[in-house]
């Protein structure tokens, strides 16, 4: 089954190119199946890249979604054309009284804030609180997880003496979770920032269990079951040249960077980098699409009772 896409969205005719399968909203409408609805809350900057990149890995499952692109209602968008975020997003404050499947919460580029300080914090507490009730399953992905982690259970963000920044090992550490199914037990994990949570505050939150970690970087996916949530501090949907990008905006604006971990062959940026995350992004999105679609009602209306 395909993603269910406004055809003139740049994701559209993006993933039609490269196999994934697509529908409009007029031709999905047509079909006697309930799509899962799954909501985007769009904290990047670069919004197009990252719509891209979500909705890739959740387009490649058999079921049908429909994608929800969401905004803060009151924060603007620097970095996008106002037209396309007035054409696809909507305002967190016109979707409250809806329900959702599922909901993405990205990540930022405002680690060095105290949370409290970040201008839109208020409303996204709100929205935290609201996946409690008009939400079956959220996942917070990098600055999301870690605003989610500290909201719902006070785990604070720490920041690092350097940019963590590469390519790093993880380890599965709990090959039962259906959130794993399929997982090796050592991959690697895109990794681009410049706060850490700590394993033990994790430990010491009652009912939160650490799937993923890695030796030099820490906790990485955690499971909050009692909040039907997922945090992940890194990033298993960066494209394979993500890092490079931000690698070359920091050289050419002269700001000292490390070159990635691991990333580029010989860790010589001059020779393109490969993707070796690919089969696990997918495998990860993929399970919690399924998941969501064994256990979320069928009437929307029951989602959150």
């Amino acid at each position: 089954m395909p993603i269910t896409l406004p055809a003139t969205l740049p994701a559209f005719d993006v993933l039609r190119n490269e196999g994934v399968m697509v529908m409009s909203p007029e031709r999905a409408q047509a079909q006697e199946i309930r799509p899962l609805r799954i909501g985007l809350l769009n904290l990047m900057p670069k919004k197009i890249q990252t719509e891209n990149q979500f909705a890739r890995l959740i387009g490649a499952t058999p079921l049908q979604i429909d994608f929800q692109l969401i905004r803060m209602s009151e924060h603007q968008a620097k970095n996008t054309a106002a037209d396309h975020m007035e054409t696809f997003y909507r305002p967190f404050q016109d979707v409250k009284s809806e329900k959702f499947d599922g909901l993405i919460i990205t990540g930022a580029p405002i680690e060095h804030l105290p949370f409290e300080d970040v201008t839109y914090w208020d409303e996204l507490c709100e929205v935290m609180d609201w996946t409690q009730t008009n939400v079956f399953s959220t996942f917070g992905v990098c600055w999301g997880g870690m605003a989610m982690i500290n909201h719902f259970h006070g785990v604070k963000k720490h920041m690092l003496d350097h940019k963590a920044f590469g390519c790093f090992r993880h380890q599965n550490l709990a090959p039962t979770s259906p959130f794993l199914r399929g997982f090796s037990d050592d991959f690697v994990i895109p990794v681009s920032r410049w706060t850490e949570m700590k394993q033990p505050e994790i430990d010491a939150a009652p009912g939160l269990r650490t799937l993923l970690g890695s030796d030099q970087v820490g906790p990485c996916l955690v499971e909050d079951p009692a909040h039907r949530a997922l945090y992940i501090f890194n990033h298993f949907e960066y494209d394979s040249d993500t890092l490079k990008q931000e690698y070359d905006r920091d050289v050419a604006a002269g700001t000292p960077i490390n070159v990635p971990d691991n990333y580029y062959p010989n860790d010589n940026p001059a020779l393109p980098p490969l993707n070796r995350w690919r089969s696990h992004a997918h495998l990860l999105y993929g399970n919690w699409i399924n998941e969501i679609y064994q256990g979320t009602p069928y009437e929307m209306a029951e989602i959150g009772r």
